[in-house]
């Protein structure tokens, strides 16, 4: 996820500066600070951000510009249980207000703000924006967005629209030189690599899926400044940038609700109640909608993305505002000079094996890792781990990856 940059600039940002490592490991980002477990590291914003176009399909209402989750905690638990005679207790839990919410008044469009639908306006809306709602089937866009579901299915794992912000804000953009740097700046990647990301992103279908998404994507949205974008190359490597360097976003207003109820102070008899009311909540959740409890979407982050791998991170990522704000936060003490390296690994794979770490490394990011955790584990045997029995381990090419614990 590091971008590998040539040039050996170092940029500072509130107790944290970016180094060029090396040509290897390209960018990290390191504490000028000591920093204390649990302090945010930093806060940033993403440069673009979307909701998958099926989750927005499916009902979850998002901000369009932030993403953050516009369902009252209620009417989100109603939706997910399928019970539509449920009552929450504790009303005041849900920080949802309605009243400050907007609509484009042109494509009606939901924001969760007039802040934010003034930021998207000005930075891509008026571009994407299509003039009337519903909107017109026929309308470029509108057939770029249909493809995609028609070629990508649930669960998402990546969005049309992420890269339709991007050539929307090079539109619009006063300075067309700077914002196109401004996406430069992430990892770029061979041919054969953006192959193999986005083989991983799309499955195995993608080349014929771009295929048929670069005429869409072209007809929609063609901008003359950045050409080489809209060519069979171009569309891969947007796909693989997006697969590096990407990250997944998760918004939900009940989540922020229940948050919310283990803060009350109540006496014994009514916290048990609550807590067995919130138990069952999510059991009836988990039988109606499975793992889909969100607003989904994924954001590309200038910062975070120079952040490296590691096994045993000393930082996390959260989203505590119901947005796509994102915090990082130490998970231990960190000393001033110390790399901030965060786990790309999902929490139930962080405990497998190194063989089958590396594996789902090599797989998604294509790197080795070579973190401390790894090198105390290089003697062990390369079997993987009992989750990973029934998957196909092709190691083919493997030897050639580097030996670094970043992409």
């Amino acid at each position: 996820m590091a971008a590998a940059m040539t040039a050996h600039a170092v940029t500072q940002v509130a107790g944290v500066e970016v180094r060029h490592i090396n040509e290897r490991k390209g960018r990290g980002v390191f504490s000028t600070r000591s920093i204390m477990k649990d302090d945010v590291i930093f806060q940033e914003s993403p440069l673009v951000c979307s909701q998958f176009l099926w989750n927005e399909l499916y009902k979850y209402s998002a901000c369009e510009y932030c993403m953050r989750s516009l369902e009252s905690a209620e009417s989100m638990a109603q939706r997910l249980t399928g019970n539509h005679s449920l009552v929450l207790p504790h009303p005041e839990c849900c920080t949802v207000n309605r009243n400050q919410h907007i609509v484009c008044p042109q494509c009606q469009t939901l924001y969760c703000s007039q802040e934010c639908f003034h930021r998207a306006r000005e930075q891509y809306h008026r571009v994407l924006c299509m003039g009337q709602s519903p909107s017109d089937p026929e309308h470029p866009i509108a057939r770029l967005q249909e493809l995609w579901r028609n070629i990508h299915f649930p669960p998402e794992s990546a969005s049309i629209m992420l890269i339709a912000k991007m050539i929307a804000t090079i539109k619009q953009a006063t300075d067309k030189e700077a914002t196109i740097s401004s996406f430069s700046r992430f990892q770029q990647t061979t041919t054969n690599e953006d192959e193999a990301i986005t083989h991983k992103l799309l499955g195995k279908q993608f080349k014929n899926q771009l295929d048929t998404v670069l005429p869409a994507l072209i007809e929609a949205l063609y901008e003359e400044s950045i050409p080489q974008w809209f060519t069979a190359e171009g569309i891969r490597s947007l796909f693989a940038l997006l697969g590096t360097n990407a990250q997944g976003v998760g918004t939900s207003s009940l989540s922020v609700y229940v948050h919310n109820c283990d803060d009350l102070d109540l006496k014994c008899e009514e916290r048990e109640a609550l807590d067995s009311f919130i138990d069952q909540l999510y059991l009836d959740l988990e039988k109606e909608s499975g793992s889909f409890l969100n607003c989904e979407g994924s954001a590309l982050y200038a910062l975070q993305s120079c952040c490296n791998h590691s096994c045993v991170p000393n930082a996390e990522i959260t989203f505590p505002d119901n947005n796509s704000t994102m915090k990082v936060v130490a998970i231990r003490e960190i000393q001033e000079g110390e790399e901030i390296c965060i786990c790309y690994l999902d929490e139930c794979d962080r405990d497998r094996s190194r063989h089958s770490r590396q594996k789902l490394l090599r797989e998604n990011y294509l790197f080795n890792c070579s973190c401390e955790k790894c090198h105390s584990q290089c003697d062990d045997p390369d079997v993987t781990s009992d989750e990973d029995d029934d998957e196909d381990d092709d190691e083919a090419g493997a030897e050639g990856m580097d030996e670094d614990c970043c992409c």
